[in-house]
């Protein structure tokens, strides 16, 4: 058989998704409720300039975007952010990569069992904190260890179920704005407040915001099955974070004039849906309660799940002591240990930790993500592109410094615990690998 031949004849993922079935397949994992649950911890630390701080992350996860599209096309089978670090940049920076988006992975479920906790408590508040924090971890922990996996169907049905909610609470505040008394001040207030406004204040909130756009950059991994990837994998990516950031600016911008005392919210965690109860009364409290509640669970157990996958890869190739990590259930062939020690931290953590804080370290590892991405495809495309242009050269530039700015701008405590971590994560990468003479190679599990 020829080369060609057993080419031909070798199996491989169909390239059946086009644009708009990648870009719907963009907004759903992102999900279209996104703002929601981080917007009264932003709201707080913005002092009311919560769209403000959404439209600029929004510029820099653009930028991002168009980096991640083009080194889709650079390697179309990878779709990972330490990978794309490691190959053109320096295999130690692509470990530091993923060490670094592992902390986003890990914090992603501790912080949605935070707000889970606090959601249910809305419904049933003589149930103490605690009790709900210990069930949702065990949920959380019990369905992934039996191997249970959400049908695409399933996450359909919910994405819609979601915009519904959305589609209620846009509804119910325009009719409760139609009588309020607002003038161009209070319409501009939620962009600019001349009383509350500092940058130092809307830099730290912008980089809570982020939070919001976290799952853009999984449309590549999509690569391998998309028609014309190298150009769909970037305009998606980019009309997916285009969207979150337009859809999400307008609902927190109808939230807050809704309720323009940022101070007063009686739960920060939970503000959105006592906002949503303001505009539309107690029906729509309980719905769009619900809807987060259902939106966050969904998260957590997927982000546990991915977590549990990402340290069995890294285990398996001995990253990591192969003999915890690397280790598979015989009979539901999930990687048990690794989804019980996630559960465990994000139990441990959400009775140590607050919900904006843990966002705060979860995309202290997103960010160092984002700005490797930027940095490995400003270099391909400044040292390697035989054709150089403007539109390859400036936005992974503008791309990385805007992101360095955010990441800097994180609170001093989410850095020293966020550095504590990353130092860990180096001496053990650089006694393993010989200070990374030898290669070490992290592999996502599907």
């Amino acid at each position: 058989m020829s080369d060609s031949q057993a080419s031909a004849s070798k199996p491989g993922l169909s390239r059946v998704l086009g644009l708009w079935s990648l870009v719907i397949y963009g907004i759903v994992l992102v999900q279209p409720t996104a703002p929601m649950s981080p917007f009264g911890v932003v709201s707080v630390k913005a002092e009311g300039h919560v769209v403000t701080t959404l439209l600029i992350a929004m510029v820099a996860m653009l930028f991002t975007a168009i980096a991640y599209g083009r080194m889709a096309a650079a390697y179309p089978s990878a779709g990972s952010a330490y990978v794309y670090v490691g190959r053109e940049l320096h295999p130690a920076l692509g470990y530091v990569t993923g060490w670094s988006m592992l902390f986003d992975y890990v914090m992603n479920p501790l912080i949605c069992v935070i707000i889970c906790s606090k959601l249910a408590g809305n419904y049933l508040p003589q149930v103490p904190y605690p009790a709900w924090a210990v069930f949702f971890a065990l949920v959380f922990t019990g369905l992934n260890l039996r191997g249970v996996k959400a049908s695409a169907r399933t996450n359909a049905l919910i994405a819609a179920g979601l915009v519904l909610a959305l589609v209620l609470f846009l509804g119910a505040a325009l009719r409760y704005l139609a009588g309020q008394p607002l003038d161009a001040a209070a319409l501009t207030r939620p962009f600019y407040d001349p009383a509350t406004f500092t940058w130092a204040k809307i830099s730290s909130a912008t980089a809570l915001a982020v939070l919001t756009y976290i799952g853009f950059d999984a449309i590549s991994t999509l690569s391998e099955e998309v028609e014309n990837p190298r150009r769909n994998v970037l305009l998606a990516t980019v009309i997916v974070c285009l969207f979150t950031g337009v859809f999400g600016a307008l609902q927190v911008y109808l939230a807050q004039l809704v309720w323009p005392d940022w101070s007063s919210y009686p739960d920060v965690d939970t503000a959105f849906v006592h906002v949503a109860g303001r505009a539309g009364g107690a029906w729509l409290f309980a719905v769009l309660n619900f809807a987060l509640l259902v939106a966050n669970a969904g998260s957590g157990m997927g982000a546990q799940l991915g977590a549990s996958r990402l340290l069995y890869g890294m285990g398996r190739d001995d990253a990591i002591p192969r003999g915890f990590f690397g280790a598979l259930h015989p009979r539901t062939h999930v990687p048990g240990n690794n989804v019980i020690l996630i559960g465990a931290i994000a139990l441990v953590g959400a009775f140590t930790i607050s919900y904006g804080f843990g966002a705060e370290l979860l995309n202290f590892g997103a960010l160092i993500g984002f700005m490797g991405v930027n940095l490995a495809s400003r270099v391909r495309y400044v040292w390697r592109a035989e054709r150089k242009t403007a539109t390859s050269l400036v936005p992974p530039l503008l791309g990385f410094l805007i992101c360095a700015y955010l990441w800097a701008s994180l609170s001093p405590h989410a850095l020293v615990v966020g550095a504590v971590w990353l130092a860990s994560g180096v001496a053990y990468g650089a006694w393993k690998t010989q200070g990374f003479k030898k290669p070490i190679e992290f592999k996502e599990v599907e």
